[in-house]
């Protein structure tokens, strides 16, 4: 390939006399012919950046005849330098370096029970934006119902929502390290989830009795779940006796009355979608239709805390406290999160974890009238 020329003022180096020239005789160079060597008249000095090969002395070689000069030198006065490079041996070493790192990078790291839950919350950061179902799953892990009965409440955010602080030191039972965090609650969301699986477990729907009664045309299975769960269809509102006119085959149901609501109205498919709920949980466990949920989620709205409402800690504290009451805190009853991930308060420089406290009620100081207080 063309290089620079040199400067004028640069003389060329003499170069010792070769015994005789030679010449390359394999189409495969060996080990030592990594590189041509340039004939005596073609050796010069470059001035280029590249890395010239200087042959020793006693070694020679010919330029091959796609890389000659198209004129003379002396015409020219230009000094050529050819390199010949195996590519085949760079991509293949290339290759091997690139298959140990894919290797290494695809070998799971171990994991520790501090690297999990970190893990885990990150996934619930606000700052990922993660899936509602993604971040759910992950709040799941790194909080249990009995965390929020330990949570402290440290202040009310805009008007709307609630910074808690979760504290678990390393000697803790189930180990993963010292954790510090910080959670924010949405007052209205999380009050209103509450207000909501309440409605789900306490309330006894009105019934209206039919002026005929309507027979049901259930198969044997769900009529036998019917019968099983007469309870929980009544304080649906569905009210059911057995066909004592009946062929005497198997027992038939009819409906004789069904729920009366001033907004929503019921009917059979309901009743249905009730029978249907039914076949995957316990005996006795309530379940509510769809309409019968989307009544209570209105109802558990209008009457929680609104965003905009300044509240005491007291308030603040029960609207925590009710979250590890609850079946499912994460969603409100419409899919609005309840409950984020702050900020990892172990990740600051200057932090120091909290000194261990003394729990004197343990040790019946407290309230006994007697030990220290009355030092």
């Amino acid at each position: 390939m063309d290089v620079d020329e040199p400067s004028s003022s640069v003389t060329k180096p003499s170069r010792p006399a070769p015994s005789a020239p030679q010449t390359s005789t394999g189409d495969v160079p060996g080990p030592s012919d990594d590189v041509e060597i340039l004939s005596e008249d073609e050796w010069a000095f470059s001035s280029t950046l590249v890395g010239t090969y200087v042959p020793p002395p006693g070694k020679t070689t010919e330029l091959p005849s796609t890389a000659r000069p198209t004129r003379p030198l002396a015409e020219t006065d230009i000094d050529l330098v050819t390199l010949r490079i195996n590519l085949v041996s760079i991509g293949s070493h290339y290759l091997d370096v690139y298959k140990h790192l894919s290797a290494s990078s695809e070998s799971p790291a171990e994991s520790t029970p501090s690297s999990s839950l970190r893990s885990a919350v990150s996934s619930a950061n606000l700052d990922t934006g993660a899936d509602d179902t993604v971040a759910s799953a992950a709040l799941s892990r790194i909080i249990s119902k009995v965390d929020f009965e330990h949570m402290v409440v440290v202040g009310q955010f805009n008007l709307g929502f609630i910074i808690v602080r979760k504290r678990r030191d390393a000697t803790q039972e189930g180990g993963g390290g010292t954790m510090d965090d910080l959670f924010i609650v949405d007052q209205h969301a999380a009050d209103e989830k509450w207000n909501f699986e309440t409605l789900q477990e306490t309330t006894v729907i009105a019934s209206q009795k039919l002026f005929r009664p309507q027979q049901l045309q259930f198969t044997a299975a769900d009529e036998m779940l019917a019968v099983e769960n007469m309870d929980v269809l009544k304080r649906n509102g569905f009210e059911l006796e057995q066909d004592e006119e009946g062929s005497g085959v198997r027992m038939r149901l009819q409906l004789v009355a069904q729920p009366m609501s001033k907004d929503t109205v019921f009917d059979i498919k309901d009743l249905e979608e009730l029978i249907h709920l039914m076949q995957d949980r316990p005996r006795g466990t309530m379940v509510r239709c769809s309409k019968a949920r989307a009544m209570f989620a209105m109802r558990a709205c209008r009457r929680s805390v609104m965003v905009g409402k300044a509240l005491d800690k007291t308030r603040m504290t029960a609207i925590v406290r009710h979250m590890g009451t609850m079946e499912q805190p994460w969603n409100c009853p419409h899919g609005r999160p309840t409950m984020r991930h702050l900020s990892d308060l172990t990740a600051f420089g200057r932090y120091k974890p909290p000194g261990r406290g003394v729990d004197w009620e343990a040790y019946g100081v407290l309230g006994s009238g007697s030990g220290m207080a009355d030092e």
